[in-house]
């Protein structure tokens, strides 16, 4: 059957997988969704005697059916390889009653190489089969991770430019340095004077300005992205849920039908959207809980029904999930209306004018699956020294997050499902934070030198990734203000 998208605005229609993954956005500003969320087509227990690749395979073929079983296995085969340093990919580690599933294996130390690691395969795959001539632009806004991780896969792809913007202050140390160290002749970083939403505004605003894509066109580029609203980076973040369901088989851990909880630390909200496709494949999931930081707005939204981003920006240190405008909510969104274009458009257009919109109770009926809460600093601090004085167990501040929420959802519910625990990134990517959570105020360190205390007090060696920032030289220095980010693009490219 071939599996069609369609604008969750309304405006386009009949669009095949490979068309979403190019485009990354429709033109009516919607995000493309499946006509429908196809049901797994292997038993689970099957699933349970597979390798990653093989259910990377056996999920990502129902979604992306106009790529061919040898060009889809040729992008998994190549993405999901030595660039990580387990052969299991995504492995599930078990710690104070819950499982973490780790997604920061990759390049990058973090979950955003599970999906980045496939997406410049599937866009070049994407572009042969349509004829496309032009050099993909990939343009992207960051909240830390994702950048180093779209630039890590497409340095040097031929075809491709990528340019990510950052919030200046806004990312830890060691994400920086990921990123101003990125080697390759077609990647471009800028430093913008703002926060994460004002980098993902500003390059959404770049994509729907028409007039700026002709220009692009006369010169031969075209625009793409790399962000989590591209279908190209939602559909292979279902995998490692089914995965990780499969691996609670194989290791006897529940039996095949038992429902798990699944807790993600949650700012743009697309890695736990990729959790709720999992259920509505099939995977027996009963509640998906959706945590969030000092900046709370999604817990707001899950408590009230009312979406407000009308509120401080709080900088934290999980700044991955500093975010107000959770830009992948507009496809949950889009499902609890029934999938009505127009109503989501309304609602996009009142957040964008107004500042906040309102779901109706029987749309808010149709998120049932959700539970919302969120974790200030101190208690985000409190969860991570814990979980290290009575477990040995290192994690970072994100998975901080999840793990505080988890704590609270079990207090108020008294559930006792099992439950993984969305495991985003290696506690070396934010060692100070995670540092000064356990030993107290580190401020005297200097950066590497507390990595190297992590090293010792976790007993896990420093990643690859992060000893090649070590000495490495600074490559970007560009920054601009947030109304410059289109003439910055058209500089890098010398329009």
């Amino acid at each position: 059957m071939n599996l069609l998208y369609k604008s969750t605005r309304g405006g386009e229609n009949n669009v095949t997988a490979s068309q979403a993954i190019l485009n990354g956005l429709a033109k009516d500003g919607g995000l493309y969704m499946p006509e429908s969320i196809p049901a797994l087509d292997v038993p689970v227990d099957k699933l349970a005697g597979m390798t990653y690749q093989e259910v990377a395979y056996e999920v990502m073929k129902l979604f992306l059916t106009d790529f061919t079983e040898e060009e889809l296995k040729k992008c998994i085969t190549n993405a999901y390889d030595s660039k990580f340093d387990t052969e299991v990919i995504a492995p599930l580690v078990k710690a104070d009653g819950a499982y973490f599933l780790e997604l920061f294996h990759g390049s990058t130390i973090a979950f955003k190489d599970m999906a980045l690691s496939i997406l410049p395969y599937l866009m070049t795959t994407a572009a042969k089969k349509n004829h496309v001539n032009n050099e993909i632009v990939i343009l992207t806004a960051t909240s830390g991770d994702t950048g180093k991780a779209a630039m890590a896969g497409f340095a040097d792809v031929e075809g491709t430019r990528i340019i990510v913007f950052y919030p200046k202050d806004g990312v830890s140390k060691v994400q920086e340095l990921q990123m101003v160290t990125q080697k390759g002749a077609n990647t471009s970083v800028v430093a913008i004077h703002g926060n994460f939403d004002d980098a993902q505004t500003g390059v959404k605003k770049i994509f729907g300005d028409s007039a700026f894509a002709e220009k692009l066109a006369e010169k031969g580029y075209q625009l793409s992205s790399a962000n989590s609203i591209n279908i190209g980076r939602l559909v292979p973040q279902i995998v490692y849920y089914v995965y990780a369901y499969a691996q609670l088989i194989a290791n006897a851990e529940i039996k095949n039908g038992e429902k798990i909880n699944v807790v993600v630390p949650t700012g743009n909200f697309g890695n736990i959207l990729a959790a709720y496709f999992a259920k509505q494949m099939g995977i027996p999931v009963k509640t998906l809980i959706c945590a969030s930081n000092d900046n709370k707005v999604l817990y707001d939204f899950f408590t009230t029904g009312t979406y407000d981003k009308k509120r401080e920006f709080i900088l934290t240190n999980s700044p991955s999930m500093d975010i107000l405008i959770s830009s992948n909510l507009e496809r949950l969104i889009y499902l609890s209306t029934g999938c009505d274009g127009m109503k989501t458009a309304e609602l996009m257009n009142e957040l964008s004018t107004q500042g906040s919109y309102t779901i109706t109770d029987t749309m808010k009926e149709k998120l049932k699956d959700f539970w919302g809460n969120y974790a200030t600093q101190a208690e985000n601090a409190a969860t991570i020294k814990k979980l290290y004085n009575d477990t040995d167990y290192m994690i970072d501040t994100h998975t901080g997050v999840a793990a505080t929420v988890y704590d609270k959802y079990r207090e108020e519910t008294k559930d006792r499902a099992k439950t993984v625990i969305a495991s985003t990134a290696s506690p070396y990517k934010f060692s100070r934070s995670v540092m000064d959570a356990v030993f107290g105020d580190q401020s005297g360190q200097d950066e590497f030198a507390l990595i190297d205390e992590l090293s010792r007090a976790s007993g896990v060696p420093v990643p690859k990734a992060v000893e090649e920032i070590r000495n490495a030289k600074v490559l970007h220095t560009k920054e601009c203000d947030v109304d410059q980010m289109e003439d910055t693009v058209a500089g890098i490219l010398g329009l």
